[in-house]
C-alpha cells in the first residue's frame, strides 16, 4: 500500500448520515443495490469484493457509504522550486511538500479527509481540486477557483474537508490555469473493497507527459499554434513519466527508471493515473496481461487486455500475475499518436523478479491496438439502468468548436475553444458561489453557466464536436460532482431522430471522464442529486484554458452556501490582487 506515514488519524464522533445522501428514487438510475447493509465479510486476498461493517464491491455508493467516525488529516504546502525527473536539466516547478509528484493521500472508505492546504508560492494564486471526489453537499470544497472559490492567495491557508463516499484510484491537482502541468499534482486513494482478487497492491503508478519549458511557456505556444490558419497543434512533449522518472530521450545516462519488485506466483494491483495535461497513453507490461478492474472509480466486471488507452485526467485500476519467467520486463507507456497526442519520449520503468539482477530489459511489446476511443467493455459492477423515454425528451446540445473572442485588453480576435460558441472565462474576484450566496443571477455570458434549478430530474447532454471544425481532435470530457452515464459515443452528427435507437439504457458505462471523438459526439446522463456549481470541461489543460469548458447550476436554491472563512478566503484574494504579479490571461481555470 502506499506510504502514509506523512499524516495522523484522529479519531472523531460518529457523524450522521444526512438525508440528503441518499438518492430519491425519483431522481437516480434504478439499481439493484439497496441502503439495507449488505451480509458482513472481511476484505483479503481471496475475498476483496468484500470490505467491513457490511459493505462490499456489490454496495451502490451512490445511495450508501459506511461512516467509519474518523478524519484522516494531511497538510500540503504549495511552493516554488525546481526538478530535474529525467536528468535532463532542473527547471521551474510548483511543488506539494517540495515532491514530484506529490505526497499520497490515502484514506479508507466512509473516513472523512481533512486537508490543510497553504500556498507559499511566490506570485500565484492556487485552488486544490479532488479529481472525481462527489462532494456531496460539500460543493465548496471542490477546488475550482471561480467556480466554488476564490483563489487561495500567497500566504493564505484553507482546510478541505469531505467524505469519502466512494473507493478506488483518483488524484488531486491545482485548478489554477495551468498550474498543475508544473508538478502541483499527486494520487488520492481510497481503500475500499474490488472486483477481483490480487495479493498486493502496489500502490498508484502517475503517468503524466513532461515539457522542458513551464506549463505556462506551453500553454502560450499551444495559444500562439491555434491562431493559425489552418490552426497548429500544441508542442509535443519532451518525455513521459512514470511516477515522476523515467530516463532523458537524448541521452540514456541521464535520469533513472522507476523499479518495482515482485514475487513469483503473486497476483498484484496497479493502479494507473493519467496525470498529463495533453497526452492519451497506451500503457502495457510486457508478458503480463491486464485484467482491468474499475474506470476512474466505478468497479467494474473484470476483463482481460494488453493494452490500456488512458485520456487525461482518467484511471484504470489493473491486476496482473506474476507467472513468467523470473527476469526483468518493461513497463511501457506510449503516446497516443491516433489520439492526435505527441511526445518525444517513451515511457519505461522496470519490472523485476525477486532473485533476478537488475537490469534494462530486453523483452518485446505487444502488438499495440489503434483506434482513439475508450477502453471496452466497461460494465458497472454495480448494475443501473437509464430511462431513455427522460432521454428522447429531454436531451439537449453542447457544441464544441474553435470560436473567435473579443479580447478587452488589447482589442485584438484570438481563437479559442468554445462551448456553443463561447468560451468559458471565469471571475476569480467574484466566483459563481458569490453570485448564489447573495441572491445575484445575472451571470455573466462568459460563465457558459446553465441552471439545472430542480433535483430529481435527469440530465441529459449531447457533446457535439462540429464536424466541419478546422480541428477536429478528440477531448477528454470530465464532469465534477457527479460520475455520469456514457450512453453512446460516435462520429459524425448526433441524429436525434435515429441515433437514440443504438444508445446503452441498461447498465452503460459510468465515469467522470470520457473521451469525445474527433469530430464525433459523445451522449452523457446523470441524475441532479447534488446540489452545486459544477464545471464540465476537457481536460487538456490548454483547451480548458483556452475556453473549453461550461458550469452546472445545480438546484440552487440546496446549496450549502459559503460561511464566514469562505469570505474571508475571497477577501484576502481581492486585496492581494489589486496588484498581482501575474494577471490572469486565460479563463482561469
Amino acid at each position: 500500500m502506499p506510504n502514509s506515514s506523512n499524516h495522523d488519524v484522529r479519531r472523531v464522533s460518529q457523524h450522521r448520515q444526512e438525508d440528503l445522501s441518499r438518492r430519491a428514487t425519483s431522481t437516480s438510475a434504478s439499481s439493484a443495490s439497496t441502503k439495507v447493509p449488505d451480509a458482513a465479510c472481511t476484505n483479503g486476498p481471496s475475498t476483496r469484493s468484500c470490505w467491513s461493517n457490511g459493505y462490499n464491491v456489490a454496495t451502490d455508493f451512490d445511495a450508501k457509504w459506511p461512516t467509519t467516525g474518523r478524519t484522516v488529516t494531511y497538510n500540503l504546502e504549495i511552493t516554488n522550486g525546481t526538478c530535474n525527473p529525467d536528468g535532463h536539466g532542473d527547471r521551474p516547478c510548483l511543488l506539494f511538500n517540495n515532491q514530484y509528484p506529490g505526497p499520497v493521500i490515502t484514506a479508507n472508505w466512509g473516513d472523512y479527509l481533512q486537508i490543510h492546504v497553504k500556498n507559499s508560492m511566490d506570485g500565484n494564486g492556487t485552488s486544490v481540486h479532488w479529481h472525481g471526489i462527489r462532494q456531496l453537499n460539500t460543493n465548496i470544497m471542490d477546488g475550482v477557483n471561480g467556480i466554488t472559490e476564490c483563489p487561495l492567495a500567497p500566504g493564505d491557508t484553507k482546510t478541505y474537508t469531505f467524505q469519502c463516499t466512494q473507493f478506488g484510484t483518483t488524484w488531486y491537482h491545482s485548478h489554477y490555469s495551468s498550474q498543475y502541468g508544473d508538478g502541483a499534482f499527486g494520487a488520492l486513494i481510497i481503500n475500499g473493497p474490488a472486483s477481483s482478487n490480487y495479493d498486493e497492491d502496489l500502490g498508484p503508478y502517475i503517468i503524466n507527459d513532461w515539457y522542458y519549458n513551464t506549463a505556462y511557456q506551453v500553454g502560450d505556444i499551444a495559444s500562439d499554434n491555434l491562431q493559425k490558419s489552418p490552426p497548429g497543434p500544441p508542442p509535443p512533449g519532451d518525455n513521459l513519466l512514470i511516477n515522476g522518472t523515467n530516463k532523458s530521450p537524448q541521452n540514456d545516462a541521464q535520469g533513472s527508471y522507476s523499479k518495482v519488485t515482485v514475487t513469483k506466483g503473486k497476483r498484484y494491483r496497479l493502479r494507473f493515473i493519467n496525470a498529463g495535461v495533453d497526452n492519451m497513453f497506451r500503457v502495457s507490461l510486457d508478458n503480463h496481461p491486464f485484467t482491468v478492474i474499475t474506470s476512474d472509480l466505478v468497479p467494474i466486471k473484470p476483463y482481460k487486455t494488453n493494452w490500456v488507452l488512458m485520456a487525461p485526467g482518467q484511471r484504470y485500476d489493473v491486476i496482473f500475475t506474476a507467472n513468467q519467467t523470473a527476469a526483468n520486463y518493461w513497463f511501457r507507456v506510449e503516446a497516443a499518436n491516433d489520439c492526435a497526442s505527441a511526445n518525444n519520449g517513451h515511457g519505461r520503468s522496470i519490472l523485476n523478479y525477486a532473485g533476478v539482477g537488475l537490469s534494462d530489459p530486453s523483452t518485446s511489446e505487444a502488438i499495440v491496438p489503434t483506434g482513439c476511443k475508450d477502453e471496452s467493455p466497461l460494465v458497472p459492477w454495480v448494475p443501473n439502468t437509464v430511462s431513455s423515454t427522460a432521454f428522447v425528451e429531454q436531451v439537449k446540445n453542447l457544441q464544441v468548436d474553435l470560436t473567435k473572442e473579443q479580447v478587452t485588453t488589447n482589442g485584438q480576435n484570438i481563437v479559442v475553444w468554445g462551448v456553443n460558441m463561447t468560451a468559458i472565462n471565469v471571475d476569480w474576484e467574484k466566483p459563481t458561489l458569490e453570485y448564489v450566496k447573495t441572491g445575484n443571477s445575472s451571470y455573466p455570458q462568459v460563465f457558459n453557466l446553465i441552471e439545472i434549478p430542480n433535483s430529481g430530474v435527469w440530465s441529459y447532454w449531447i457533446i457535439q464536436e462540429t464536424p466541419t471544425t478546422q480541428a477536429p481532435i478528440p477531448h477528454p470530457i470530465h464532469l465534477h460532482g457527479h460520475d455520469f452515464y456514457v450512453l453512446g459515443t460516435g462520429t459524425g452528427v448526433f441524429d436525434i431522430s435515429t441515433s437514440p435507437q443504438g444508445l446503452v439504457y441498461e447498465n452503460p458505462t459510468r465515469r467522470d471522464t470520457a473521451i469525445l471523438p474527433g469530430g464525433g459526439w459523445l451522449a452523457i446522463a446523470f441524475p441532479a442529486d447534488n446540489p452545486g456549481a459544477w464545471l464540465l470541461h476537457c481536460h487538456i489543460a490548454w483547451h480548458v484554458a483556452e475556453g473549453l469548458g461550461v458550469q452546472f447550476l445545480e438546484s440552487k436554491s440546496s446549496i450549502k452556501l459559503p460561511d464566514a472563512s469562505w469570505d474571508e478566503t475571497c477577501t484576502k484574494w481581492k486585496e492581494y490582487y489589486k496588484d498581482p504579479e501575474w494577471p490572469k490571461n486565460d479563463s482561469g481555470l
